[in-house]
Order: C-alpha cells, then structure tokens, then sequence
C-alpha cells in the first residue's frame, strides 16, 4: 500500500494511494477522495494543485466528490427525535432545546404581531432595509404573467399560480446568526402570498429571537416563530404541535442533522415537500492572470469560514496565476480572521486546477457544479451562456460572493453537494404551485376529440374514450335536431 503525507496547511493528510477508491482521514472526519499520483503537489503547504491534462478521467470525477456523508447513522440518531416531537409536540422541543441549546423557553412559538418591534442601530435597520429592498425588487420580478393558449379552434390552455398556503423556513442560529436568511427565504413567501408563514430558528442565551432575524422576520410577512433549532424545529413543523402551526414545505439551510430531518419528513405520513437538500457551504473561483490575489483569497475565505467542511475551489486559468501570492493572502488573511480556525480547516481539505483555457476551466466547473461560482476573468460577461450547472455566478472583478449572500437581490439559499446539476435555487416559484386549467368549446371538442378517442383506444381505456364518444354523439344529435 502506497500512503503519502500531504502537508496542507496546519494539518497533515494521510492518503492511501492503494487502490481506485477510499477515504482520507482528517481530524476525525472522512472525506471522499480519488487516485492520487504524481500530478499532485502543494503549494507553500497550502491547497493542493492539480494540472487537469494530466488527469484520467476517473481522476478528475473524483475531484468533484463532496466530503462523504453517512446518512444511515445520522437517520439513526435523527428519526427518534422525529418520533417524539410528533408524539408529545411542544414538550419534546422544549426538552431539546434544553439538550441541545442549553435553553429553557417559556412559549416555544411566538405569534409576530404580538411581539414589539426590535430596536437596532441606524446603519444595521439601513442595511437590512436596502437589502429587503433589493431582495423583493428581483423577486417581484419573477412573477409570470398568466397567458392563454388557444392551441387549436376551440381549445384553451393555461396555466395557473397559488401560493403555497402554509410554509416553514429554517434560519439556523448555531456558529453564526443568519438574519439575511430570513429575509431570503421570507421575502419570497411574502411575495406569494403564503398565508402561513412560521419561521424557526434557535432561541438567543436568554430565550428570546436574535433582534436581527426578529426585525427581518416582521418586515417580510413572517407570521410565526419557532424558538428551536435542528431536527426538533424540523419536526414540530412538519407534524404541528399544540402552538406551531404544520406547515406543507419547509426551506432553509442547515447542518446535516436539519438535512437529515427534512429528507425523513418528505418521505413521512407529515405529507411535507422540502425545497432541496443541502451539504456545506462552496464555492468555486476562476481566475485567470488579470485576477487580484487579494480578492481571490477573500472570496476563497468568505465560503471557508462557514465551517470546517466547506467546499473551496480555485480554478487556474493558464499557467500565469500567481498561485504562491494567492496562497501567501489566504495565510495572511486567514490569521486575522474571527473565524480563521474553520477557515482554515476548510483550506485543508480543498484545491486548486489548473485549467489549459476557459473552455477547459468551465467544463470542470460545470462538472463540480457549484452552490456559488465566481469568474474572475477579463471580459467574464462572455463566458455566461458556457456556464451550466450552478446555484449562483457572480461575473467579473467586482462581484464578490458576499453580495449575492446579503443584498444584490438574487437569493442565498442554493443548492450544494453536486445538486446544481438538477436544482434550482430558492426563488418566488420555490413558494407557489401551478394549475393547469383547459376550457373547450362544442367546436373544440368535435376538433381533438376524434384524436383522443383514437389515443383511448389503443391504450385500452374504453372509458377514457367514451368520455369523449358520448359527447360528440350528442353534440351529433343536438347538430341534427337544429339542422
């Protein structure tokens, strides 16, 4: 067996080099991983570099693996939460809040109109008013315009919106407090007209809702929050308790125990739709020599210090990169980071590619897929319509990832782990259903109906064609007694 120690930042990485698949093991985690070779070097002991030439193809498929995920165990731990919340309701989410947050709440649910208006200082209420502003703008625009479709004489189509009548949104409250998720998530509710809207997220050290997401919450319609975090709020609005009302979707981001617990729900007797699943944080940058060092690392770096397990991509366009001066900012950045520590576990689990030309570099991105794709790249507005598969892409020098996650407009929560390739991000759509509605005329139906009772019976359904028959006989009779 072949191992290697890669030194990656400040920890090291024992790969096995032995065969076409197995795990790498880094502080207790294990991650996916592929064949390494002798293509692969390191970079002033920072992320690793991979030349995409070189590369066989299961080589390069193995780089877009996301860290692996053991579901069955995490199912384990996560259905007897499910079951019990939907066995004693609110007294089950009390108690895990108490487990699991180290709080006692009095009323798990609080009604927003019944609650006072939070007091936030002057630039923050700014910020978050231009945001919602901007948020709701894009989002508005969305809306379909309902349109009538006549496709032959006597024949009419449509289709219809209706909002999602009840919804739930998770904004999680662990490492971090996440207001501009609740505005993501609500302002498109609000804009449906979603008539239920019950917003969970952890309570604060003394019980009470984050001031932040608070304020969020009562400007974007939210009409119930759910003091409880995880698994417990998942489940107490998928089943409804005493004071939470169910709700028939649920959206938002979360750890893998609240991925864990939607994908069980969806899937349950609760008859509860969830807007996506979810892996960590990434991001995926392409730069090409023009591109600053600075900005680089920065984007690199505002994806990693969401945690340990995030996802972080450098695609090098052409040999030109200054690769060791991005690797010196992401060092000397990440030292002055509050974060820095998850920052830095997440570099050293991530990498770089270095790509032959754009054509190059976008297929590998559109083969990761990526929840946010950054194109750092002259004339970036170029490469849009190449771009496939991919929750966000933020185009040229001065579009950094974080406006996207807090006040451009677009919505944050995307889609990860790969998922790109089939899902969209959350969006007005993610918060209404479509009916299709058809009206047809006696001339209508005397014009397909022929067609219909042909396609009837050679699928065997007798009844299926007689609907059609028995009216076209009587419109016959009808035409014949007016004649």
């Amino acid at each position: 067996m072949d191992c290697r120690v890669l030194s990656c930042g400040t920890f090291n990485f024992t790969r096995n080099l032995g065969g076409n698949s197995g795990q790498d093991t880094i502080i207790g985690r294990k991650y996916s991983h592929f064949r390494a070779g002798s293509f692969c070097m390191t970079i002033r002991s920072g992320m690793k570099s991979y030349r995409l030439s070189e590369l066989s193809q299961s080589e390069a498929d193995g780089l877009k693996a996301r860290p692996r995920i053991n579901f069955s165990s995490i199912f384990n731990l996560v259905q007897p939460i499910v079951d019990d919340v939907r066995s004693r309701g609110d007294a089950a989410v009390k108690d895990y809040t108490i487990q699991y947050d180290k709080v006692e709440v009095q009323n798990v649910v609080e009604n927003v109109s019944e609650l006072a208006d939070p007091e936030l200082q002057a630039d923050v209420r700014e910020a978050f008013d231009l945001a919602y502003d901007n948020i709701y703008a894009f989002h508005a625009a969305q809306k379909a315009a309902e349109r009538t479709v006549e496709n032959m004489q006597g024949v009419r189509c449509k289709r219809v919106a209706r909002s999602i009548a009840s919804v739930g949104l998770y904004v999680p409250g662990g490492t971090a407090i996440l207001p501009s998720t609740a505005l993501m998530l609500a302002i498109p509710a609000q804009i449906a007209g979603c008539k239920t809207v019950v917003l969970a997220t952890p309570p604060t050290r003394d019980g009470s809702i984050c001031k932040e997401v608070l304020y969020c919450a009562k400007k974007s319609g939210v009409t119930h929050i759910l003091k409880a975090g995880g698994a417990q709020a998942i489940s107490a609005m998928a089943w409804g308790t005493k004071s939470c009302p169910k709700v028939e979707k649920i959206y938002g981001p979360g750890n893998q125990y609240v991925t864990a617990a939607k994908m069980i729900l969806q899937n349950s007797e609760a008859m509860v739709s969830i807007d996506m699943p979810a892996g960590p944080s990434e991001v995926l940058v392409i730069a090409d020599e023009n591109a600053s060092p600075v900005h680089i690392a920065a984007d690199l770096l505002s994806q990693a210090e969401h945690g340990p397990d995030s996802q972080v991509v450098l695609v090098s366009v052409g040999d030109n990169v200054n690769l060791a001066a991005i690797q010196e900012e992401l060092n000397r950045q990440c030292q002055s980071l509050p974060r820095g520590e998850f920052a830095s576990k997440a570099l050293d689990h991530s990498f770089t590619v270095i790509a032959h030309d754009m054509i190059e570099a976008i297929s590998f991105s559109n083969m990761y897929a990526p929840e946010h794709l950054i194109v750092n790249v002259k004339d970036a507005e170029k490469w849009e319509n190449y771009i496939e598969n991919a929750g966000s892409v933020f185009l040229g020098p001065w579009t950094p990832e974080s406006i996207g996650d807090y006040a451009s407009g677009t919505n944050h929560v995307l889609p990860t782990y790969g998922y790109a390739r089939m899902y969209s991000g959350v969006s007005l759509d993610s918060f209404l259903k479509y009916i299709t509605v058809q009206s047809l005329t006696e001339e209508g139906l005397k014009n397909i109906g022929p067609c219909v009772a042909t396609m009837a019976d050679v699928e065997g359904l007798e009844a299926h064609k007689r609907a059609v028959t028995l009216r076209l006989k009587d419109i016959q009779a009808k035409e014949l007694l007016t004649a």
